[in-house]
Order: structure tokens, then C-alpha cells, then sequence
């Protein structure tokens, strides 16, 4: 992500001092690097405190070998900058070997997950949502929430699992300046109350959160009318399968509208994919629908692909189910 958005660069304003242990082809290389760094930051909109970051060399030192002020040793500096730029460049190389990859592909999964979210923010209600890992769960929670008003997406870890923690979690993405932390879940809920098309607040990765952390967002769904959709993995959905555990489950599952729960992807969810791929050959498709239906689902076949690509480029090859095996033996992520 940039710094800044400076895309075009001044040329430096000075030459480096000729000195002792500085030969004439050290300045030349700086003049030849500056222009290339200037050149591959103003393609990618690339701040100078950015591309210090980038080339690992501190912010500081790179204003100074940039500007022609550096005073240390100039071949060090430009060998660090040269071996960045052919980082740079060899990754470019790579990068245009992989077809540019299909964006929000609706599958019928996917299209469940969206009704699901649709429901939560018109009733409003509570809803879980719990799909097996990569069969796109997030890709749909962040395509509705691009094409819906009123619609949030916050992501859990086992950093925000409390109640404290998540009401944080949930000011920072609702755009809630408030520091007193007795009044977070008051400023929450007036943030998300009713609005002429409803509110709904999505919340991914939900396993991770404390039971009493569960029950704060059901307080959020009864007191101020919004939606909630908790989405998750299998952990969400097994948790109020319990009759017994936790003092607050009753009051949850009662208040629990709509559940989705898939725990594998339907056959023509895998289709959608490689039809957004552009994957024609029948052996390719068989091969990699086999890779759709292990643990990570879509996201295998993505990640598969994407390797696939660069092995038949590297072969000068169109790609072939050959390629598709090889990168598969090549992640070694089998039983993983």
C-alpha cells in the first residue's frame, strides 16, 4: 500500500562528491539506479518512504543516496538498490506469466451466503453462516458489503475475542471515535440502529470469539433492530448445537433466524471457477475438481493454478493438466 500518492519523482539535485574510495563507475551506477527507481516508483505509485521500505534500506539513507548526499560508501548502497530492482523486475517477469485472475465469482454457495446476509439486514436478525474453509465465505461477505449500504464487515482473531476486545474491533470499523470504554457498545449500536434499509454488521472469523463476546452482538441485534450475521467456521455452528453449555445459548439460539452451513462445495461451484478461469481441457477440469473437493476447497484450486501458470511459462507451454500436477506435488500441501 502507498505512503503517499507520489507517482512522479524529481530528478536528484546533485551529483554524488567525487572522494577516496569512489570511482568515477560508482556515479555513473548511482545516475543509471536513480533513474530506474524513479521510473519503477512512478509505475507503481510508489512513495520514497515506501520504496526505503521495500529495498530494506532505512528511509533516511535512501533520501540521501536518492538526493546525491550520501556520504558513506556509494557502491554498497547501489548494490543494494540494483539487487531490489532486479527483485522487482524478476517478480514482474513472473507476474505476467499468471492470467489475471477472475474477481467475485458467484457461486451458487456463494449466492447462499448473500441471501443469508440479505435476510440479516431486511428482518433484521441474527444468522450463521458457516462454509468449509476456502469455499469463498469472505470474497461473498466483502462483495455484499461493496454493493449494499449499511453494511460492515469486521474481521475477529484470538486478539479480539473478548468483549472488550471485539467492541474495539467494531468501533475502529464503524468509524467510532469513542474512548470511554463503557460507552463503546451504546456508541456501537446507535451507529448500526435502524435505518430506512436496515443495518447489518458482518462479522468474520466469529469462532474466535468468547461465548460472553456472542452474546454482546445478540444484545446489539434485540436492543437496536441492526443485523448480525456471525460468520465462521464449523467451531460456530457446533458451539449452539450444546444444550447445556453457557449460561446465555438459550437466549442465542432463540434469537438465531436463519442458519447456512456447508461443509463442502457443490459440484457446480467448482464448475463456476474454472469457468472463470477459462479452463476448457476436460483433464484439467477433472484434475483440478478432485483438488476443489480437498480440505481449502476453492482456494486449492486457486493457489494451484496460479503455480500451474508459472510452470508452463517457465516451460514456454500452454498450460496442461501436467502442469496442474506438478504444481499440485509441488505446494506439498496434501494432507495438510
Amino acid at each position: 500500500m502507498n505512503d503517499a500518492a507520489e507517482t512522479s519523482w524529481a530528478a536528484p539535485d546533485q551529483a554524488p562528491e567525487a572522494r577516496p574510495g569512489r570511482s568515477d563507475e560508482d556515479i555513473a551506477s548511482w545516475e543509471a539506479l536513480t533513474e530506474r527507481v524513479a521510473r519503477v516508483a512512478g509505475q507503481h505509485g510508489w512513495s520514497k518512504a515506501e520504496v526505503a521500505r521495500r529495498s530494506g534500506m532505512p528511509e533516511g539513507t535512501f533520501s540521501q543516496w536518492y538526493s546525491g548526499k550520501y556520504a558513506g560508501r556509494l557502491d554498497a548502497q547501489n548494490a543494494k538498490m540494483s539487487a531490489w530492482l532486479e527483485a522487482v523486475d524478476e517478480m514482474q517477469s513472473v507476474a505476467a506469466t499468471i492470467p489475471e485472475p477472475p474477481g467475485f465469482v458467484v457461486t451458487r454457495s456463494g449466492r447462499d451466503v448473500i441471501e443469508t446476509l440479505t435476510f440479516a439486514q431486511m428482518m433484521p436478525d441474527f444468522v450463521v453462516i458457516t462454509l468449509a474453509a476456502g469455499m469463498g465465505k469472505t470474497a461473498a461477505c466483502r462483495h455484499y458489503v461493496r454493493s449494499r449500504p449499511n453494511a460492515f464487515l469486521v474481521t475477529m482473531s484470538p486478539h479480539t475475542k473478548t468483549v472488550h476486545g471485539m467492541l474495539v474491533e467494531l468501533s475502529a470499523a464503524l468509524d467510532i471515535m469513542q474512548h470511554n470504554p463503557a460507552k463503546l457498545s451504546r456508541a456501537i449500536g446507535q451507529r448500526l440502529r435502524r435505518t430506512g434499509s436496515g443495518s447489518l454488521l458482518i462479522v468474520d472469523e466469529a469462532q474466535n470469539l468468547k461465548d460472553d463476546a456472542v452474546d454482546q452482538l445478540r444484545h446489539l441485534v434485540d436492543i437496536y433492530e441492526c443485523g448480525v450475521a456471525l460468520v465462521g467456521n464449523e467451531e460456530i455452528y457446533s458451539r449452539f448445537q450444546r444444550s447445556d453449555d453457557g449460561p446465555s445459548y438459550a437466549q442465542i439460539r432463540r434469537r438465531i433466524g436463519k442458519r447456512l452451513r456447508r461443509r463442502k462445495p457443490r459440484p457446480e461451484d467448482i464448475a463456476a471457477i474454472l469457468d472463470a478461469w477459462k479452463i476448457e481441457d476436460p483433464g484439467a477440469r477433472k484434475f483440478l475438481t478432485g483438488i476443489g473437493n480437498k480440505p481449502g476447497a476453492l482456494g486449492q484450486i486457486d493457489k494451484t493454478l496460479r503455480l500451474g501458470f508459472m510452470l508452463a511459462a517457465g516451460a514456454g507451454q500452454p498450460l496442461n493438466v501436467d502442469h496442474l500436477k506438478a504444481a499440485w506435488s509441488n505446494r506439498d500441501v496434501e494432507g495438510v
